[in-house]
């Protein structure tokens, strides 16, 4: 019988996700520990205080998809204050346009952004930005980032990703069906998208699109990512796509379609047929951002659970001493910490393995924390009762936005897959010499006499 044979070397399998010796260190880089103490500061004494005047001038404004009087000189100031001290574009890894953090120190930071809903943007590390950035600054032309990749780095503009579409289980991304026909020196995109976050906002004027340029070519060169400017003749916003009844206004999920739009032969980015090759630029990094952003939700919502729970009595006690609630806020926390440091481990897979080689462990964060997420969330909507549902905690938006998320970026499915196609994969070697009752069976020391074997 063959022996097992185990894998030694750089890369060792530990639960078929590729690893390095030294990539379980989850410490914060020391130079980074004043900035995180920095970031968590300034949202406590400017974010948060910014925040509820920015959101109650925003009920009263007249125009949906617009924004108050003074709300934008709002979020300006803070920005202004935040490029001032230093606290701007911290996801860019190692890049000279950003502060050069890696992924797990920027994980770090990311989790106390996540705890209020305009830290992120008052930093300029706002989704879908972070990952339109990234983009341009990896693979943009000189003219391109000249053109889009500076304005949104100063937080002068905003942006857009349009990939999903209403027709086509766009998740398997070969299925993309919008049309880029060249014509002479220009592109001719015709098709539909809709969900395409932030393209009702008045400030975001470019999207990154992604067409079908090449549909006779081989199934993952097929597709390529071209910049529109959201002003081009033939854009049209047939309006909102609705989460859970409400339409995220003014930055919302928008139904666009493309009438005989015309862009620049040079507004691809990359080349023809790379599309692909650019969505492991842009998709990795993104939904690794949105996982350390949502256990920062998750914090704020296990915060506002054991708040509620000890500030209100019922059957004579405390609701957090009163059946299984204690139990209910202790799992909560153990989840958590689970979470972080699955996180946090997945962020250094990036920084030690590459992208690429890391993809599964960013797909096993993105299937693991949304789901854990929304239950924690869900648990402190109980714990408040019917005030939990209600438009006096932020707790119903926020499961929204964490239900949203086990679609947003590849559903859950897509992830599962991954994951378990890799195991699977890694374990077919094992597999041909697994034959528990031989292996048994060849060892002669096992069968003895006196040994029960059943009834006489």
């Amino acid at each position: 019988m063959r022996r097992r044979r185990v894998r030694i070397g750089k890369f060792a399998h530990m639960a078929a996700l590729e690893s390095t010796v030294d990539m379980y260190d989850l410490r914060m880089s020391e130079g980074v520990r004043p900035l995180y103490e920095k970031v968590k500061a300034f949202i406590k004494e400017e974010v948060e205080p910014m925040s509820e005047k920015f959101f109650e001038l925003g009920a009263t404004r007249e125009d949906r998809w617009g924004y108050a009087p003074g709300q934008l000189e709002l979020l300006q100031e803070v920005k202004d204050k935040a490029k001032a001290n230093g606290l701007w574009n911290f996801f860019l890894p190692d890049a000279e346009t950003g502060e050069g953090l890696s992924n797990l120190d920027y994980a770090y930071i990311a989790i106390e952004l996540g705890k209020n809903p305009l830290a992120s943007e008052s930093m300029n590390c706002a989704a879908p930005d972070t990952g339109n950035m990234e983009v341009l600054e990896r693979v943009g032309t000189e003219a391109q980032k000249e053109q889009w990749l500076k304005p949104l780095l100063a937080g002068e503009i905003r942006s857009a990703y349009a990939m999903t579409e209403p027709d086509v289980a766009s998740s398997d991304a070969k299925n993309i069906a919008c049309v880029a026909e060249r014509d002479g020196d220009e592109w001719l995109i015709n098709g539909e998208k809709y969900y395409i976050s932030g393209a009702g906002d008045p400030r975001c004027k470019i999207m990154i699109t992604m067409v079908q340029t090449s549909p006779d070519g081989p199934p993952h060169q097929r597709q390529s990512q071209i910049l529109v400017p959201v002003d081009t003749p033939g854009v049209q916003i047939l309006g909102p796509m609705h989460v859970f009844g409400k339409d995220d206004a003014p930055h919302g999920h928008m139904h666009i379609k493309f009438d005989n739009v015309r862009v620049p032969y040079e507004n691809i980015l990359l080349g023809e047929g790379r599309g692909f090759e650019i969505s492991q630029v842009r998709l990795g990094p993104g939904r690794i951002h949105h996982c350390m952003r949502a256990i920062g939700q998750a914090e704020k919502a296990l915060e506002m659970m054991v708040s509620r729970g000890l500030s209100r009595d019922g059957f004579g006690k405390p609701l957090a001493k009163l059946g299984g609630n204690t139990e209910m806020i202790a799992k909560a926390r153990i989840e958590i910490e689970s979470m972080r440091r699955m996180v946090l481990t997945a962020a250094n897979a990036m920084d030690k393995l590459g992208n690429s080689e890391a993809r599964v462990w960013v797909s096993a964060v993105k299937a693991m924390v949304p789901i854990r997420v929304c239950e924690i969330i869900d648990n402190a909507i109980q714990m408040h009762g019917a005030t939990g549902v209600s438009q006096w905690t932020p707790l119903a938006d926020m499961y929204t936005s964490q239900r949203t998320l086990r679609l947003a970026d590849g559903p859950d499915e897509v992830h599962w897959m991954v994951v378990g196609r890799k195991e699977v994969n890694d374990g077919e070697d094992n597999a041909r010499d697994y034959n528990p009752k031989e292996t048994f069976l060849a060892n002669t020391s096992n069968v003895k006499e006196g040994v029960f074997s059943g009834p006489a």
